[in-house]
């Protein structure tokens, strides 16, 4: 197993996600997020059963920024209360890791 993490959340719209995204990368908390869209989520919340259109967020991180990670979705989000799973990264191309590794401070 390595240090490296994915860290999957969604946003409710483009210009939230890209402005995660950016914020992100920016602080060097991700060394690269990818943006998948749109995704439809069915959800139970508040006791009813929801719909939506969101934004999938993929972002490669180390397991020693998860934490700042994890703050600055918190931070940034407009949700009440966002998605953030985290999900280690077993293995994988030693050159990626590497880059991952610098890439993140």
């Amino acid at each position: 197993m390595t240090n490296k993490r994915i860290v999957l959340t969604t946003a409710g719209s483009r210009d939230e996600a890209q402005r995660i995204a950016h914020a992100l990368v920016e602080r060097q908390l991700a060394g690269c997020v990818n943006i998948v869209s749109p995704v439809e989520s069915i959800y139970r919340w508040q006791g009813k059963v929801e719909e939506a259109e969101e934004w999938l967020l993929i972002i490669k991180t180390t397991a020693s920024a998860f934490e700042q990670v994890r703050g600055a979705i918190q931070a940034l989000h407009s949700y009440e209360l966002p998605e953030c799973v985290c999900l280690a990264i077993e293995d994988g191309s030693p050159g990626y890791l590497q880059w991952l590794e610098e890439a993140v401070q």
